[in-house]
């Protein structure tokens, strides 16, 4: 386990490296400058100059990169170009926005997702499995920000039971998760659709199998079947999903977070991308595969849990 596990973490490592490479080279590229930007058309060139040297754009490309990744090592993303604080800061108070919603999200989809996939196995081809799976696919079908709005319009205007936008902060949490509900709800919908499906396809895989067929010949029913011994094999997939969602969720949500005014990560990200604050953009994006990065390695630690034969390097 610990050879796996040593691996695993060499490879996070050399994918964070190759990341903020290619993240640092492709903003490097667009055209434009920020400083002139930040000062306007009709800014002087003695103005230009001073503040790309503030922000230390007149600086080599290579010295630019090593400055950015020995800061992000320190926990140092810079200044923001925009609004003179550090873009550390700005991170970190979207971050306790977006995580939570994210968190929320994939919690919900998980709690509707395994019992309707399981209800959908045990009943295949009835009209309990066509039922599900009729409402999992018009899930996948609707779109997020359609559904968020229609959750505004029932339960903010027409049952005043949430609010229709914004954060309070997190002095009061009941009020916090009040306001991340809603959004959370237009989250986990699809996802709860996709993770509903892949369960119940991993399960009658499952079913098929010849550890089942001896388990129903020992007299077990095939509820007991499904849930003592297909449920085990059939997570494998359902891992791999949910932690793709949780990076989707994470990273993804820029527009709920916009349809709700949700202060998280995805916002900060579109308001830098408007104002051109290239390192508040380039930090973003560079948490958001970090994030992605680190959940991708923690599913392939859930992998080798639920199946020794990872941890022996057996396929």
């Amino acid at each position: 386990m610990t050879r796996f596990v040593l691996g695993r973490v060499t490879m996070m490592l050399a994918s964070l490296l190759v990341a903020s490479i290619v993240i640092f080279l492709v903003l490097e590229v667009l055209p434009g400058d920020p400083a002139a930007f930040m000062l306007g058309l009709n800014s002087s060139a003695e103005a230009l100059q001073a503040l790309r040297e503030q922000l230390g754009l007149n600086q080599p490309v290579l010295a630019r990169y090593g400055a950015w990744l020995s800061g992000m090592v320190r926990g140092d993303f810079g200044i923001s170009y925009t609004y003179r604080v550090p873009v550390a800061g700005l991170i970190a108070d979207r971050l306790w926005v977006s995580l939570p919603l994210a968190i929320y999200a994939l919690t919900l989809s998980t709690l509707i997702a395994i019992p309707v996939g399981l209800l959908a196995a045990a009943n295949r081809n009835g009209a309990v499995d066509l039922g599900a799976m009729g409402l999992a696919q018009i899930g996948i079908a609707l779109p997020n920000f359609w559904f968020a709005m229609l959750l505004v319009l029932v339960f903010s205007v027409g049952l005043r039971w949430f609010s229709s936008g914004g954060f309070p902060g997190w002095e009061d949490p009941g009020a916090a998760m009040a306001a991340l509900t809603l959004p959370a709800i237009a989250l986990a919908l699809p996802q709860a659709s996709i993770l509903a499906r892949i369960m119940r396809s991993s399960l009658i895989d499952a079913l098929e199998e010849d550890y089942v067929r001896t388990a129903r010949a020992k007299g077990l029913t095939r509820t007991q079947a499904l849930i003592r011994h297909a449920l085990r094999n059939a997570l494998i997939p359902v891992i791999t999903i949910m932690g793709l969602q949780f990076s989707f969720l994470l990273a993804g949500a820029i527009i709920i977070e916009n349809v709700f005014y949700l202060p998280g990560l995805g916002r900060l990200a579109f308001q830098a991308i408007s104002a051109r604050d290239l390192i508040v953009v380039r930090s973003v994006v560079m948490i958001l595969v970090f994030a992605v990065i680190v959940v991708t390695f923690l599913v392939d630690i859930a992998y080798a849990l639920v199946d020794p034969r990872l941890r022996q390097g057996r396929p």
